[in-house]
């Protein structure tokens, strides 16, 4: 071969070097960059060309279905998602919209539910194979229907904002999770004119109740009087004390630590030298706080972290952290130690701590799907129970326990007691606001106990209320009758 047409085939073969490697780059390097940028409308189109799986609870109801988009300003969007009660299940599924995308599990389990995950590829095949139209798998949750329902309505009768948590303890298994004010996703599922204008109105620039914040997840709040159940069990872990009944070092009144400020209680309650079970009874803040002060920064920061605080969570949805501050002085870690000062907590983690609380010490990682499945009901993945952490001994669990009961017994809870079943919890009424000028924060936690010693479930209930009273019956009396009602409705489909 002369040199020109050595030269020509060496540049020819460059040539088609380069555009191998550019081919390679795109098919394999640049492959998920492509699929995920919003400007490639083959990835909406395929999403949208079939109907999605399904999300499930309480083992076989589906809350999600798929309809043909008949009104659709872009005919090659084939199908539109729709909800069933859209709003009470919205803080679960998420929404998916041909115009705004998706969110939570119809963002997370998207492939599943399209039909597109790998672990499908047998299905996909086989679906190829016989010329059969692909079909999205199912996402099975945790959740059950009665729980979700009564969680809910209860919120939505309150009408204010607020948010519910419910696990199962043993498990982690999340039973409910509401938030109010919701949103309906099948309001704003396909991409016309409405559904703009549907979104546009849910944006919080323009709603300032914030419909589309999950509370139950990603809000925190401060948690008041329910984290004096931290604050005892720091107590009780750190030996400060042994039982539940023996008096504690708690004068009245008490000043807190390098300050001239006497930390108060609400009205007239026996707190002088009370033991813990009357203090959480009462809801003493100057026992808590002193105990807290006494025990210091580091030892409480480390009690609240064993319960999950400063972690984020993965359900799989994710949750904000809760924060319990480090580097403070005493007085500072008195005023966290009564859920003040920069304590702030999900209702999720509240409801983390009132399910390691009932079972004797041991916390389980909170989680919301129970299994993956194909079209045709194959298993594809299964979530195993999992220990997140150990915050109590058994002993110690079971104390406070005893301490929690007597608060709906003879306490601050007694709206949560339910005939036959042994029902433990804490009210709190948390300040907020600069010098506590806003309406306070209504909690309670709580779990119930069946007579067999099993506790089928936990709850966490935070009420934002215009008519909140300013101390701690008010999470007794706007929070505490919502989980009665949740708990019973746990017990009740057990039966």
């Amino acid at each position: 071969m002369n040199k020109p047409l050595r030269r020509i085939a060496i540049f020819c073969g460059l040539l088609v070097l380069t555009l191998l490697l550019r081919d390679n780059w795109l098919q394999y390097v640049k492959a998920d960059s492509l699929k995920d940028d919003p400007n490639n409308r083959r990835v909406t189109i395929a999403r949208y060309s079939t109907p999605r799986g399904d999300i499930i609870v309480s083992g076989g109801d589906p809350i999600t279905g798929s309809a043909l988009n008949g009104k659709t300003g872009l005919n090659d969007l084939k199908y539109k998602r729709t909800y069933k009660n859209g709003p009470m299940w919205a803080p679960v599924t998420g929404y998916a919209s041909q115009a705004f995308g998706a969110t939570q599990l119809e963002s997370i389990e998207d492939g599943i539910l399209t039909g597109n995950d790998d672990r499908l590829f047998f299905r996909k095949t086989l679906d190829m194979i016989t010329g059969k139209e692909q079909q999205g798998g199912n996402v099975v949750t945790t959740l059950n229907a009665d729980a979700q329902k009564a969680a809910f309505e209860g919120l939505k009768k309150q009408g204010g904002k607020g948010a519910v948590v419910a696990l199962e303890p043993s498990t982690g298994k999340i039973l409910a999770l509401a938030s109010y004010p919701s949103y309906d996703p099948s309001s704003f599922a396909g991409n016309t004119n409405d559904d703009a204008a549907a979104w546009k109105k849910l944006q919080k620039k323009y709603n300032p109740n914030d419909p589309m914040l999950n509370r139950a997840l990603r809000e925190t709040y401060p948690p008041g009087s329910t984290f004096k159940v931290v604050t005892a069990a720091a107590a009780l872990e750190n030996g400060k004390y042994t039982s539940a009944d023996e008096k504690t070092d708690s004068p009245l009144p008490w000043t807190m630590p390098g300050t001239t400020t006497q930390l108060k209680n609400e009205g007239n309650i026996p707190c002088e030298n009370a033991s813990m079970r009357e203090a959480l009874r009462w809801s003493c803040n100057t026992v808590f706080g002193k105990i807290g002060s006494d025990l210091g920064n580091d030892k409480m920061l480390a009690e609240a972290k064993k319960f999950g605080f400063g972690s984020e969570q993965f359900v799989p949805v994710r949750s904000s952290a809760s924060v319990f501050s480090d580097d403070m002085n005493q007085s500072q870690t008195a005023l966290s130690s009564i859920g003040q000062y920069n304590t702030a907590a999900t209702p999720l983690q509240m409801a983390m701590v009132a399910s390691a609380v009932a079972n004797d010490g041991k916390l389980m990682k909170p989680y919301m799907v129970d299994s993956l499945e194909s079209s045709t009901l194959d298993p594809v993945a299964t979530t195993e129970p999992e220990e997140l952490s150990r915050p109590l001994s058994p002993k110690n669990a079971q104390i406070l326990q005893d301490m929690m009961k007597t608060v709906v017994e003879k306490g601050t809870g007694t709206n949560a007691r339910i005939s036959g079943v042994t029902v433990g919890g804490k009210t709190g009424t948390a300040q907020h606001g600069v010098e506590n000028s806003e309406n306070p924060y209504a909690w309670f936690i709580s779990y119930a106990k069946l007579p067999d010693g099993s506790s089928p479930v936990a709850v966490a209930v935070v009420i934002e209320d215009e008519g909140a009273n300013r101390d701690d019956i008010s999470g007794g009396g706007l929070a505490a009758p919502i989980a009665k009602n949740v708990m019973e409705a746990v017990i009740d489909s057990k039966k």
